[in-house]
């Protein structure tokens, strides 16, 4: 089981997001005020504190949550190894993992300011299946498909 350390919101696509104390995910939307929120399968992006670790053992300063415009960031969960289709219950809601990685388009504004970007490899995305409330402390479990669904009807 891991935590949620933060939750980030911006209102521009590709910048830096700004920590926040909660946050409403809506079903097949997002997050609600979130420039990624739609229906899309990218609508909540999530990346591991240990993976930004990383990026400061290289030697990078200042990598706070929210530097890799990632909406949720995590701990106790190594979130690159899970399979796409996995669900997660984030706080009260399910996600499903939708894509693990992406493409950093050439005017990231994390890439120029950082150097590199983690979220290319190790970030990933989910679309909401249930919403609610979500806030920093939150737990973050890992459930099966087929389990979410049974538990879920």
């Amino acid at each position: 089981m891991g935590v949620i350390k933060s939750i980030n919101i911006s209102t521009e696509r590709g910048k830096i997001k700004t920590p926040v104390d909660e946050a409403e995910f809506r079903p097949g939307f997002g997050i609600v005020g979130d420039a990624h929120a739609g229906k899309w399968h990218r609508q909540i992006s999530l990346l591991s504190q240990k993976s930004i670790d990383k990026m400061t053992a290289m030697g990078i300063d200042g990598l706070d949550a929210g530097k890799f415009a990632e909406n949720i960031t995590t701990e106790g969960i190594e979130l690159h190894t899970l399979p796409v289709g996995t669900v997660l219950k984030i706080g009260p809601c399910f996600c499903e993992v939708t894509q693990i990685g992406k493409t950093c388009h050439k005017e990231c504004e994390i890439a120029r300011k950082v150097g590199t970007c983690i979220m290319p490899k190790e970030g990933i995305f989910v679309r909401v299946l249930s919403g609610g409330i979500v806030r920093p402390g939150d737990s973050v479990r890992v459930f099966s498909v087929q389990g979410v669904r049974e538990g879920m009807a």
